[in-house]
């Protein structure tokens, strides 16, 4: 009877050592190799994978604790991927909460008005936070890759500081940018004038790109979109010097001459009549609302006065004055 008693009072105490021990486990803190812990979980990885890689790190907490401790809070499965930083004071528990809440670092990349998907990609290969997957991905290889429809990715992604994660994708933050333009630029296409000689959203977005790089000024955005509608209306060339521009690509070089004028290309609109093929940039939201809801006028020509504002003229002859007067002095 005395033995059973033993074996039941070390039975208690075991178990009170167990209770002690994992409450200790879980409220200590974390001794690490640094004052700051940084580590990245791959997607789909396992908690046992991810407890491997943050002990590798430099958290002195064995992989095979962290993993118990997921298992036993049921959490095991709920882990997410993305990139950590891990500060001193950290308890296992806190640990844990901070993967399954997806606690992870972000970095931003903003898409700039009035560039281009050239540029784009230039500042997304350069970007140190972004998995570089579009590096080697051509043009179409990229729209197939994010579900975009369109056969041309310029003007489809709409410029806004984008949040992600470390070590995300570069094509996942091209695919939010690209669904980022779809509601905006239907909005634009609803609330459009109905008189304006445009025939569907896609064209409504290359008219944008084109009032997007002619001007950084807000209030010359609609009269200049005034104008090339008046002019596409009466047939007329639309004549816009940043359409020529992005027709010439890499061979220019920062001097427009008049010879790259009369050099027919699809984006010419110096010697073909309409709108060119494609945007020429990525439109603002104040360049989409412009282009869709010019104000009344009947104005056709319009030339930068040299201060970052544009003169407007109705004939030629007053367009050749202000010319003489803001280009040639």
């Amino acid at each position: 009877m005395r033995t059973i008693k033993i074996l039941l009072l070390l039975v208690i105490v075991g178990f009170l050592c167990v209770i002690v021990g994992a409450s200790w486990f879980t409220v200590r803190h974390l001794p690490m190799r640094s004052d700051t812990v940084t580590f990245s979980i791959p997607a789909g990885a396992s908690l046992r994978t991810a407890a491997q890689v943050i002990e590798s790190a430099g958290v002195d907490l064995p992989a095979w604790q962290l993993e118990l401790l997921g298992r036993v809070m049921g959490r095991s499965a709920k882990i997410k991927a993305g990139s950590y930083e891990l500060e001193s004071g950290l308890t296992a528990t806190a640990l844990l909460d901070k993967l399954t809440r997806g606690d992870v670092l972000f970095s931003e990349l903003t898409l700039v008005e009035g560039k281009s998907f050239r540029q784009l990609r230039a500042a997304l290969n350069e970007h140190p936070d972004l998995s570089h997957d579009t590096l080697k991905l051509s043009d179409q290889q990229i729209l197939k890759g994010i579900g975009a429809k369109e056969p041309h990715p310029e003007g489809l992604f709409f410029p806004d500081t984008y949040l992600f994660g470390k070590g995300s994708s570069d094509l996942d933050v091209l695919r939010r940018a690209y669904k980022a333009m779809q509601p905006k630029l239907a909005e634009a296409w609803a609330k459009r004038e109905s008189t304006i000689p445009l025939k569907s959203p896609y064209d409504l977005l290359i008219l944008a790109s084109i009032v997007e790089k002619e001007t950084g000024l807000a209030t010359d955005r609609p009269h200049i979109a005034a104008v090339f509608v008046n002019r596409l209306r009466r047939g007329m060339l639309m004549q816009s010097d940043p359409t020529v521009i992005y027709g010439l690509g890499e061979r220019f070089d920062g001097n427009l001459r008049k010879v790259d004028l009369v050099t027919d290309t699809p984006w010419n609109t110096y010697t073909r009549v309409g709108l060119p093929p494609t945007p020429i940039a990525a439109p603002g939201i104040a360049s989409l609302m412009a282009a869709a809801k010019p104000p009344p006028s009947d104005m056709l020509y319009f030339v930068a006065r040299g201060d970052g504002s544009s003169e407007f003229s109705a004939s030629l002859d007053e367009h050749n004055a202000a010319v003489a007067k803001y280009q040639k002095r």
